[in-house]
């Protein structure tokens, strides 16, 4: 197999969720470019439809569907529709994710449970949905989660001050791990990306506070850019990691090379 060939996706299919808009449409596109059909979910539809177009419009076989991850009914009907459009199954990448920014002594408890929820739960539920359609097709599979460097270190209020979103991605690191040690038998893959700070709608409020202490603790000396995640998404859902699972690739500039 020839090193192009490690990161060529055709024939094969990929969920992206939360890929309506920021990075998780980078990396849908990426994964397209690379030859997947690309099924887009986002809780709104409003900015599926025009994602899904940008994603058509640069040849990729793309299906967008309204899916509130948190919801097991939802979850499964998403994954039955992918399997009955395209036939198959191959990669997952679970990009959805929430966050509320509050000192931790005035954290409302149920935005708390919204953040854990979508998160880890969703995180969780579309997991377990894509794997049974992975081990039924016998062909094993990529998860690949987006955990964050919030879940890897703490972090100054200052900074960012959401003690929920921290807990939550240290958690999908976590089952990162032990889902693939899990599913290893069935040739599934399990894998994190830990994203340091990028300019997405989530973290512009964040950005315009602490641009200069982000990058002043940053040994690159920036945040991330566009495109910037599509590299390592595209890695660990191809055949160029093959004997990569369990591990958490950090994109953040070396922030937690310190």
């Amino acid at each position: 197999m020839s090193v192009k060939d490690l990161f060529d996706l055709s024939g094969t299919v990929a969920i992206v969720t939360g890929g309506s808009r920021g990075l998780g449409l980078e990396m849908a596109a990426a994964l397209g470019e690379a030859g997947a059909a690309v099924a887009i979910t986002a809780r709104r539809e409003q900015w599926l439809t025009t994602a899904a177009a940008t994603l058509t419009a640069q040849g990729i076989d793309t299906l967008a569907t309204a899916c509130d991850v948190t919801q097991p009914a939802e979850v499964d009907a998403t994954v039955a529709a992918v399997v009955e459009r395209f036939g198959r199954l191959d990669i997952l990448v679970n990009n959805a994710g929430v966050s509320w920014g509050e000192p931790v002594d005035t954290m409302p408890l149920e935005k708390w449970h919204a953040v854990v929820e979508t998160n880890v739960t969703g995180c969780f539920l579309m997991a377990r949905a894509a794997a049974k359609v992975m081990i039924r097709g016998g062909r094993g599979g990529a998860i690949v989660n987006i955990a964050s460097i919030a879940g890897l270190v703490g972090t100054p209020s200052e900074v960012l001050d959401a003690v929920g979103y921290s807990a939550s991605k240290g958690a999908v690191i976590s089952m990162t791990r032990d889902l693939a040690v899990k599913w290893a038998t069935h040739g599934i893959r399990v894998n994190a990306i830990a994203p340091g700070f990028f300019e997405t709608r989530m973290t512009t409020g964040l950005l315009e506070r602490g641009r200069t202490a982000i990058e002043r603790s940053t040994p690159m000396g920036r945040i991330g850019r566009p495109g910037e995640l599509q590299g390592a998404a595209l890695f660990l859902a191809s055949p160029a990691s093959s004997y990569v699972t369990g591990q958490v690739l950090a994109v953040d500039g070396g922030a937690t090379a310190w």
